[in-house]
């Protein structure tokens, strides 16, 4: 059936056109992009958000491979008070890992996140254990930076394009950073004049 498709295409085409042709019947799943956005991908997390599980990804790779592992996961849990068993954590990994690597890439590290809001983790697994305890902590954050934490959450969802406010803010951030490193530098200036009068 397949030969009438590519009976005049050379090995290469061939392999190509049987695949595609697979991918369209549903015999088989294409392959993800190499490029991976977080951005376009998991589109129910704010920017902040995405950076803020960015840095704990990073935080706890201490291998700095771009992978977090069987180790530094059972590390991660650890620190978050809430330790698993060996073959707990390997669950955990199994749970997401879509590559069958034995390691949590970062896209499959937001997979956590995005199961854990789509209510599709079980209640019993350790991945809705490490998306609750990565939550904001009240206990630590206090009454008052929950409520801020609340509010500015609600008033992002409701602005028309959450992106561009909060790139605006990181501009306006970045700004008054750099507002702030110049005043640190006059009065630094004018200290070392006064020194070297």
């Amino acid at each position: 059936e397949r030969s009438c498709l590519t009976a005049s295409a050379d090995a290469e085409l061939s392999a190509k056109l049987c695949r595609r042709h697979d991918i369209n019947e549903g015999a088989a799943q294409p392959r993800r992009a190499a490029v991976f956005n977080p951005y376009t991908e998991f589109k129910e997390f704010s920017r902040r958000q995405i950076k803020d599980m960015e840095r704990m990804f990073r935080l706890y790779d201490s291998g700095r491979d771009g992978y977090i592992d069987l180790m530094e996961l059972k590390l991660m849990m650890e620190k978050l008070g809430a330790p698993q068993t060996h073959l707990g954590l390997k669950n955990m990994i199994k749970e997401v890992d879509e590559d069958f690597d034995g390691k949590l890439s970062f896209r499959e590290f937001l997979l956590i996140f995005h199961k854990a809001a789509a209510g599709e983790l079980e209640e019993d697994s350790g991945l809705l254990t490490l998306a609750k305890l990565s939550e904001i902590d009240v206990s630590i954050e206090g009454v008052k930076g929950a409520k801020n934490f609340f509010e500015a959450k609600a008033q992002a969802l409701s602005s028309a394009s959450k992106f561009e406010a909060e790139i605006k803010a990181e501009q306006d951030e970045r700004k008054r950073e750099e507002e702030e490193r110049k005043h640190r530098r006059a009065a630094f200036r004018e200290l070392k004049s006064a020194f070297t009068q």
